[in-house]
């Protein structure tokens, strides 16, 4: 059901219900739906009911919404947005996953604060902000309807990190197959 506020009557009910719809779920985090990105389309029922002290009509509604829900073990590619001393945050669709320095690369990784990269020591790769990374999602939690959930990655895994690495990882096992 979806509430047609009565200075709203005159104007097409579908496009008010769409406002409306947009104004409740938009942004909206919720750990059935996911993340709401937005609302694409309403059917509504012309004929709607009227409730005693509120001069609004109550009309049934049908409509689609564009949802984010990320779900472990899901692979994602994203964009380090920024870095700090205990690991990089990621933007994966509409919110930013924790990598922790830990989950970076099988290597041990030292923060360059001066760079804001994370340097793998025997390795020498770097992960700075603006990489594109691609990584497993290993933990989502939506604890608040109105707080962002909390998502943890790992790259850690064969053809996960930054997606120069897994170009080199890539030409290195064709080469081997060769």
């Amino acid at each position: 059901m979806i509430r047609i506020p009565p200075n709203k009557f005159g104007e097409p009910i579908d496009d008010v219900a769409l406002e409306e719809l947009r104004r409740m779920y938009v942004d909206l985090h919720d750990e059935e739906l996911g993340c709401v990105i937005a609302v694409l389309d309403a059917k509504v029922d012309p004929v709607g009911k009227l409730v005693p002290g509120d001069g609004a009509s109550y009309n049934r509604v049908e409509f689609t919404l564009l949802v984010f829900k990320p779900e472990p073990n899901e692979i994602v590619e994203g964009d380090v947005v920024s870095t700090m001393d205990f690991g990089a945050f990621v933007r994966i669709g509409p919110i930013d996953a924790l990598l922790h320095k830990s989950q970076i690369m099988d290597d041990y990784v030292v923060f360059d604060r001066r760079g804001g990269a994370f340097i793998g020591k025997q390795t020498k790769k770097k992960l700075s902000e603006g990489d594109v990374v691609r990584v497993r999602i290993t933990a989502a939690s939506f604890k608040r309807e109105s707080a962002l959930p909390k998502v943890a990655v790992t790259a850690r895994h064969d053809y996960l990190g930054k997606l120069e690495w897994i170009e080199e990882m890539a030409a290195k096992g064709e080469e081997e197959g060769s």
